[in-house]
């Protein structure tokens, strides 16, 4: 009987060393593949394998890729996104980005640029700002293409400068690159002239869909108007 107590006990302990060898031995792997993902270069961002796109023409790409550089070596799995993903927001022209792992070694950097839609005139210069009026940079002259908003950049004036890039991010490419320059006294007055010497009244920005459609057909079916008050789209004028 003692015999078999004995044998019993022995057989007990040793599942208990074999559980616990086992445990030891998964705790082991678990930190190993806890050091191969967080700590080896096995999964260590690679300068070469980051992509950037979407740069525009306001955003400087080097600064991109110094900010993200400076992390070449970090595994993968301890790249703090939302840190770079702010520094990248900081950077001039910067409207969004989207920041994608590419296993093992590689990151996709995806930019949205602030792009400009209107040239504002500043202490003899040209305030490039884009249609949220952030500005994205200075001209000593209007680039092609870009229209002319004719509304002081000050405190007074930030409703109808607001107004009239509302009115400009409205429009169609067509119509918008016809577009010489903007004017708003106030927010509810705006009024661009186009590069043939025409000109259209929208007053405020509200209703801008329909005011852009009864525009465009009165532009066309009437030619020879040289103003287009759209202001009551149900009820245009044409002089």
């Amino acid at each position: 009987m003692a015999d078999r107590i004995a044998e019993r006990t022995a057989m007990r302990r040793h599942r208990r060393w074999r559980r616990v060898l086992a445990w030891l031995l998964s705790a082991a792997a678990v930190a190993a593949l806890a050091w191969g993902a967080f700590w080896s270069p096995a999964l260590a961002l690679d300068a070469a394998e980051v992509t950037i796109a979407g740069e525009g023409t306001t955003i400087d790409v080097r600064q991109v890729r110094k900010l993200v550089r400076a992390r070449a070596g970090v595994p993968l799995p301890r790249l703090d996104t939302v840190v770079l993903r702010d520094e990248i927001l900081a950077l001039r022209g910067v409207k969004d980005v989207r920041l994608a792992r590419v296993w093992p070694h590689g990151l996709d950097v995806a930019l949205t640029s602030r792009e400009p839609v209107a040239a504002v005139p500043y202490d003899g210069r040209y305030v490039l700002l884009d249609a949220e009026g952030v500005r994205v940079g200075r001209a000593a002259e209007p680039p092609a293409g870009l229209a002319v908003v004719e509304v002081p950049l000050d405190d007074r004036s930030a409703r109808a400068l607001q107004a009239a890039l509302h009115v400009l991010a409205a429009l169609p490419p067509k119509l918008s690159a016809q577009v010489a320059s903007v004017h708003a006294d106030t927010q509810d007055d705006v009024e661009t002239v186009l590069r043939d010497g025409r000109s259209v009244r929208w007053g405020g920005g509200s209703r801008l869909a329909l005011k852009v459609e009864v525009a465009r057909t009165l532009l066309k079916v009437e030619p020879d108007a040289r103003v287009v008050d759209v202001s009551s789209p149900e009820l245009p004028v044409t002089q």
